[in-house]
């Protein structure tokens, strides 16, 4: 098990290190030092809190609450700096999944020939 452990820390320590890692690092940096596009992604960051809250809860997403999701976002994508966040985002997300495909594929070839 030790063995086990000591791989996925080597694992957090690569990512740490990819492009796509240091690209979201900066972007970060970038967004944290603007005053401006720092406001804009908490209030975007907030309303998407408030919605997953909101459907994790089964409740319903009221008109006026709605449209403040989408002037957010919108803000949001139409700031550079954010949008370089996201892009950032994006790019750490796709390399994610690529290790979460990897980590399942001996689980899923234990089910092979079911």
């Amino acid at each position: 098990m030790s063995n086990f452990m000591e791989t996925i820390q080597q694992v957090e320590a690569s990512i740490s290190q990819t492009e796509e890692f240091q690209q979201l690092k900066g972007a970060v940096e970038v967004v944290r030092n603007d005053d401006e596009a720092r406001t804009i992604f908490t209030q975007f960051r907030n309303a998407q809190l408030k919605l997953q809250q909101m459907q994790m809860q089964g409740e319903e997403l009221q008109e006026e609450e709605y449209f403040y999701f989408q002037k957010v976002l919108q803000l949001a994508e139409q700031n550079l700096k954010i949008k370089a966040l996201f892009d950032a985002e994006m790019a750490l997300s796709r390399l994610i999944d690529d290790l979460n495909r990897s980590l399942i594929r001996p689980i899923q070839s234990i089910y092979e020939g079911l």
